[in-house]
């Protein structure tokens, strides 16, 4: 049977782990400036690391942050954050490696390039994550709100024997320990990312809808209405189960879709879906996937490109984005657009 993890509250955490330390936090995108606010909230000292044309280096002065080069805030700080993009962050660490001291940690939100060897840090540091499971946009509302983010925690190299005291209590600093935070592995929070990412959340998903579409629209149906039956509606039953698991989403549908969803469920994602999730899972886990990734970086992402384009220009792009704008909600949603992008581009920095 398998057990189950341990989970971490405020209670646990012990804030003097922090205390007379310094946080470096690389980069401030939406996960950067989430800790990095947050962090300095709780009264950690926190210097933000980012290149000397950063564009976000005016808005780390707006928000009452120190900034830095990423070398010059590496040397300052006991503690080094990096949430810089995955791909970004090999070539941060070989700029700062030499500022890391014997007992410094160096922390990441998600574990890709410690699992998959494209960072290896000297032996007398300790290596850590803590990673929410929201946005750092949500883990900064949630913070300001009194709440908390879920979040993970993992120590992959513990050179001091405090690493897991120290990376609870900035879980703590950041608010994840007031949700939860459970205990992981590297390599298991890496696999399961990258496994959900791709066989539900952003793979998944998104395949089953534009087949659904285009099954409706090939049949003969208005675009309109094959876009509100399975993209639309998409997010009343996420929210349903987000809310109250699988049960309650079953409660609150009518019968009829709930019979029609527990018959035909598994004739649509039958067991070549669940065979062909094992081969997306195998590749995740033999490292197949992160060379495909780190090739593709090397070569300018062409495929990445073209694969990005091709999703724009589907059909139910177009009907969306008219439709949506009958919607109250429309610009709302135009300023989460906007927030996203501002993210992406500080994200970059």
């Amino acid at each position: 049977m398998t057990e189950h993890a341990t989970i971490y509250y405020d209670d646990d955490a012990d804030s003097t782990a922090l205390e007379g330390k310094t946080v470096a936090v690389m980069g401030y995108g939406s996960q950067g400036h989430a800790h990095a606010q947050n962090l300095a909230d709780s009264g950690v000292d926190v210097v933000v690391g980012l290149r000397e044309n950063s564009s976000s280096r005016d808005a780390v002065r707006e928000d009452g942050l120190d900034v830095a080069t990423p070398v010059e805030a590496a040397a300052r700080a006991d503690v080094v954050s990096m949430l810089v993009p995955d791909t970004v962050q090999p070539a941060v660490y070989d700029d700062i490696a030499d500022e890391l001291d014997a007992g410094d940690t160096l922390q990441f939100a998600h574990g890709f390039n410690i699992h998959f060897g494209q960072i290896e840090p000297a032996d007398d540091v300790d290596v850590t994550m803590v990673a929410p499971k929201g946005p750092g946009h949500i883990v900064r509302r949630d913070y300001e709100r009194g709440e908390g983010t879920p979040g993970l925690l993992a120590v992959y190299q513990d050179a001091t024997g405090e690493a897991a005291d120290e990376a609870l209590a900035y879980a703590q600093g950041i608010g994840c320990t007031r949700a939860g935070v459970v205990e992981t592995s590297f390599r298991e929070e890496t696999e399961t990312d990258l496994f959900g990412e791709q066989a539900v959340l952003c793979g998944g998903v998104t395949s089953l809808i534009k087949q659904a579409y285009e099954t409706l629209v090939d049949a003969g149906y208005s675009p309109e209405m094959a876009y509100f039956e399975c993209l639309n509606e998409m997010k009343l039953i996420v929210d349903l189960m987000y809310e109250g698991g699988l049960g309650d989403m079953w409660d609150s549908v009518s019968d009829t879709a709930e019979f029609g969803g527990l018959t035909k469920g598994d004739v649509v994602v039958d067991e070549h879906a669940r065979e062909n999730m094992e081969e997306v899972l195998d590749d995740v886990q033999s490292g197949a996937f992160a060379r495909e990734w780190i090739a593709e970086n090397q070569a300018n992402r062409p495929a990445y490109r073209q694969l990005r384009q091709a999703e724009k220009d589907h059909e139910i792009e177009e009907v969306g984005e008219r439709l949506r704008d009958l919607f109250a909600w429309a610009e709302e949603s135009e300023s989460n657009e906007e927030r996203n992008e501002t993210e992406r581009v500080q994200a970059d920095d």
